[in-house]
């Protein structure tokens, strides 16, 4: 507010001889606003402003209440703007410019144009044409549709409740959602916020007496914000693109996404992926001499990023909560506890990063997948919270094994969800790094090594940590180094997905939800971490792409793509000409040929090489896990078809379930495929002879075991049930094996040694 007042008493002289109430033009510009510097008191004092400039700035959004009645210009030009909606109360704006706010697409250009109905001028251009269009042809075109989904599906509820209703408004959104189509997809995001308000308005006009004679408004801007209705998937309230959801709801989540981003908030990294960044979090050790048999309460402190601040944080001791077994001890804490239902006792450890529940050795399992649960944690909390069982966590990798990978860094895991990565020790379970961006929805994550210059002009190898997610942005860290070093923008929309090359260490794949897969080479670092990124291929994709694959014996030949709508094939090699790319042929399986109501069965949401030649695969919906051998799928392709049917080798038996992404993995050196399920368990397949498989008999190979979910103790709430298994990751001994559900729980399981 100072900033602004001080601005307005340079331009105007004093207030007294200028009364705010005759100011008819002001210019902020330049002035590093953000959100909380813009006073609507002082503001809305401005009644005869014409003329706005809040250009080059750092705001996101107006705030709320503000008050502008004769404001016909406004220049929002270079600021961090991800919603168009706050502009809504500018009923009188005619000209607006929004050049240079990253997050915002074609579809909040559409948004605009509904909401301010005397606009005319948009970023330099006239728009007149397109906002009548808008208002009248599109906004009748989908009126028609919402109600043709209303007379096929729906009748109101006889007699009408305000539980019923509210269970009717949400099934018919959804369905409206799901349902309408129309314009390009750039414009998906503006159709679906569009659809909702209007299969609001339309169910109240049929339930609101008052207004069941009414006509049906056609340019009437509504009245819910961008914030309560935009980006859904199905029920269009879901800022998660992968919020969980079942066949009955099989919106396509790249038709959902939010703009996102606040890259003026204290917890992003700097604008230029040149400049660095730490990272706050550092190892917890447990104190040795502290024991308990119980289970520990959950503490998960902010990790954030600082801008310009190069700091690490001497380790902490970590305190550890002696509570008994039973969750109802008495003296049991209202915070999260937790102990592993199995016959044998179990201990724990609290530290900073996280709760942490440890099972000691009983007996070995005779199963040949002897695996045993060893920790638990809680890591990924929203704000904090041990009561937050709601994040969903995506993505989990093993760092890559080198000569450096020694003490607590041995064998560690990086684990993404909700707004934070994690770097956990497998054996000790504790958080080595932590890494939060307020605001992001980490979907994605993947490990690599690249070369940092020395200062003697030699070079060295430092494993690095790409994650990505709702915001588009590539997020580049290297842990040891407690920093986070840079980040650049790899697509409009979401990602879905990062691998790296395991040949060329610093080419790296993004798939987004725009629909395209996009080769990086990232470079390597100076020894000020500088880096440059460079743009090599883009693959254009029918759907969001869920799974990438490279060659196990040619990684840079070719590229296996598992997505929303099939599986798919790119080559990707750089010496030929083209650098935008469509797939050189569809892989098709038998699972494509059932139907069901919504007639797909083609998402593929699990993929991996068990071998150089054998691919695990498996298509939602399918209840088994395909065994197909490339080579053989690829030989079979003739001339132009693209098309080509896996020649399959095994079919092994998995969960019955509609549950979307849980995705499995395999450990080539043991022969293991793993995939979890929707009631924590993991189904393990030990591969030693694909000979004894009879595909064509119909039969499915069964589980070699399903290991139970350990069934964690909340004091005081019971048992925790078994949630959906989203991700699993095995080192390449399998040592160990990791779990990530859609509750906020990281299970760690350790292969037990001996016979």
């Amino acid at each position: 507010m100072e900033k602004i007042t001080e601005r307005i008493l340079l331009e105007k002289g004093s207030p007294k001889a200028n009364k705010l109430e005759k100011i008819t033009k002001i210019n902020l510009s330049r002035m590093a606003l953000k959100d909380q510097d813009l006073s609507v008191a002082l503001l809305n004092k401005l009644s005869a402003l014409e003329e706005l400039d809040l250009s080059r700035n750092l705001l996101q959004n107006l705030p709320a209440g503000l008050c502008l009645p004769q404001l016909r210009l406004l220049n929002f030009s270079n600021n961090n703007m991800e919603e168009v909606t706050s502009l809504e109360v500018l009923t009188g704006l005619e000209e607006l410019r929004l050049e240079d706010n990253f997050y915002l697409t074609v579809s909040d250009e559409h948004k605009v144009m509904f909401l301010l109905p005397k606009l005319k001028m948009l970023n330099g251009k006239d728009i007149s044409a397109t906002a009548n269009h808008i208002h009248y042809v599109n906004t009748e075109i989908l009126w028609k549709r919402v109600i043709g989904v209303w007379e096929k599906n729906f009748t109101l509820p006889d007699p009408p409740t305000s539980q019923s209703l509210n269970e009717l408004e949400k099934n018919f959104v959804n369905a409206a959602c799901f349902q309408v189509k129309y314009g390009p997809s750039s414009l998906n995001d503006y159709t679906k916020w569009r659809v909702e308000m209007i299969a609001k308005e339309y169910l109240n006009s049929l339930t609101d007496p008052e207004k069941e004679d009414e006509d049906i408004p056609a340019e009437t801007p509504g009245k819910e914000t961008g914030r309560q209705i935009q980006g859904s998937k199905t029920n269009c309230d879901a800022e998660n693109p992968r919020k969980r959801k079942t066949r009955n709801q099989t919106a396509t989540p790249e038709a959902s996404l939010r703009k996102s981003c606040r890259l003026a908030s204290a917890a992003s990294v700097e604008t230029n992926p040149g400049r660095s960044s730490w990272l706050k979090e550092t190892p917890q050790k447990s104190n040795p001499s502290v024991s308990s048999p119980g289970c520990v309460k959950a503490k998960t402190p902010v990790a954030s990023l600082r801008n310009s601040s190069h700091r690490q944080n001497t380790p902490k001791k970590a305190t550890v909560a002696q509570v008994a077994v039973t969750p109802t001890a008495k003296g049991a804490k209202k915070n999260l506890k937790v102990q592993l239902r199995t016959p044998q006792a179990c201990s724990s450890t609290e530290t900073e990063s996280g709760t942490i529940w440890k099972a000691t050795k009983s007996q070995v399992s005779k199963e040949p997948a002897s695996l045993q649960p060893l920790h638990v944690l809680q890591c990924h909390s929203k704000r904090d919270s041990p009561e937050d069982f709601s994040t969903q966590l995506w993505a989990c990798a093993f760092e890559p094994q080198d000569n450096s990978n020694t003490g607590a860094w041995a064998q560690s895991v990086a684990t993404c969800g909700g707004e934070t990565v994690c770097v956990i020790n497998c054996e000790s379970g504790h958080v080595l790094k932590k890494y939060k961006v307020p605001g992001e929805e980490f979907f994605t994550l993947a490990w690599s090594t690249v070369l940092m210059a020395r200062e003697n002009g030699c070079a060295r190898s430092c494993s690095i940590l790409a994650a990505g997610g709702k915001k588009g942005m590539v997020k580049l860290i290297h842990p040891r180094a407690n920093l986070a070093y840079g980040e650049f923008r790899a697509s409009r929309r979401a990602i879905a997905i990062l691998r790296f090359s395991p040949r060329k260490t610093s080419f790296l794949f993004t798939g987004g939800y725009d629909n395209k897969i996009i080769m990086w080479d990232i470079g390597g670092l100076d020894r000020d971490y500088n880096f440059k990124t460079s743009q090599l291929l883009v693959m254009e994709t029918c759907s969001t792409p869920l799974h990438l694959c490279l060659l196990p014996c040619s990684p840079d030949t070719h590229l296996i793509s598992g997505c929303d709508s099939g599986l798919y094939c790119f080559d990707i090699q750089l010496s030929k000409n083209t650098q935008k790319r469509e797939e050189e042929m569809e892989i098709v399986f038998p699972v494509y040929k059932k139907s069901n109501k919504n007639s797909n069965y083609r998402t593929i949401d699990g993929l991996s090489f068990l071998t150089e030649d054998i691919v695990a695969s498996k298509s939602h919906m399918q209840g088994s896990i395909y065994l197909w051998s490339w080579s053989g799928t690829r030989a079979l392709r003739q001339g132009r078809k693209k098309e080509v049917p896996a020649v399959i080798l095994a079919e092994l038996q998995w969960s019955n379930t509609d549950i979307l992404y849980l995705s499995l993995n395999t450990c080539p050196g043991f022969g293991y495929v793993v995939c979890g399920d929707e009631k924590g368990r993991l189904w393990t397949y030990h591969i030693t002879d694909l000979t004894k498989a009879n595909f064509k008999s119909g039969k499915a190979v069964p589980a070699t075991e399903v290991l139970e979910w350990p069934s964690p103790v909340r004091s005081g709430a019971g048992p925790i049930d078994g949630p959906s298994i989203n991700s699993v990751a095995m080192d390449p001994e399998l040592h160990y094996l990791v779990a990530l559900t859609d509750k906020n729980m990281v299970v760690v399981w350790k292969r037990a040694s001996g016979p």
